[in-house]
């Protein structure tokens, strides 16, 4: 049978190496490159082109693939459902965009570390057609231009279990008390530095979910 899923995390894989299975692999449904450094856009635009069943990419720390190449990907793979773009620093609210207009099953989405993601482009997503039962999961750790808006942008997406706010210095408690109002049964995984230092209880503490105890 057709090899469906390929794992080639962490490796030196080239450009052309993995066109070259793009190509002889039209019903690959699940790829993981994370830490493949090396790669561009041609990845994701041989995928478009090449393999339209796609539903899982892991694409973490390929910090050169850009909204072009996302905006080809999104465009053709109309079934993907999980992405991790986690350090993909280059991407903006550009491919929020592409994937919220043409990927309508997206269950997963971690955008931790892409510092250049707004509210606009949450809004986008919580307003596409993945949003309303469909999206479950969104990382958005480390993004510091993302404030209490993106909250009420997701507040309509109903199957929204798990949301990460790790270090988002704009995102307060008020914004996610009120998300709970709209989804109560809601993992919200945030961290806020206390306001004065406690003291050092036997070096560096371990950053647990707050969640429960800031609610």
């Amino acid at each position: 049978p057709t090899q469906t899923e390929l794992s080639l995390c962490e490796q030196q894989i080239t450009d052309e190496g993995l066109i070259t299975i793009c190509r002889g692999c039209h019903r690959l449904q699940s790829l993981c490159v994370s830490g493949c450094a090396n790669i561009t856009d041609a990845i994701l635009h041989a995928l478009g082109q090449n393999c339209p069943r796609l539903r899982i990419l892991e694409v973490a720390r390929c910090s050169q693939l850009t909204d072009v190449g996302f905006t080809t990907l999104a465009r053709n793979c109309h079934e993907l459902e999980k992405m991790d773009l986690e350090e993909c620093v280059q991407i903006t609210d550009g491919t929020l965009i592409q994937l919220s207009i043409y990927c309508p099953r997206l269950q997963v989405l971690s955008l931790s570390h892409c510092e250049l993601i707004t509210d606009d482009g949450i809004r986008h997503l919580g307003s596409g057609p993945c949003a309303h039962d469909r999206l479950e999961v969104i990382e958005l750790d480390n993004c510091p231009l993302i404030t209490d808006a993106s909250l009420e942008h997701l507040k309509s997406c109903h199957s929204l279990d798990r949301i990460e706010l790790y270090d988002c210095q704009q995102i307060t408690r008020a914004g996610i008390k009120r998300l709970r109002t709209h989804l109560p049964n809601i993992k919200v995984h945030a961290y806020f530095a206390p306001v004065t230092p406690p003291p050092s209880v036997g070096g560096s503490r371990q950053r647990f979910c707050r969640c429960c105890v800031l609610l």
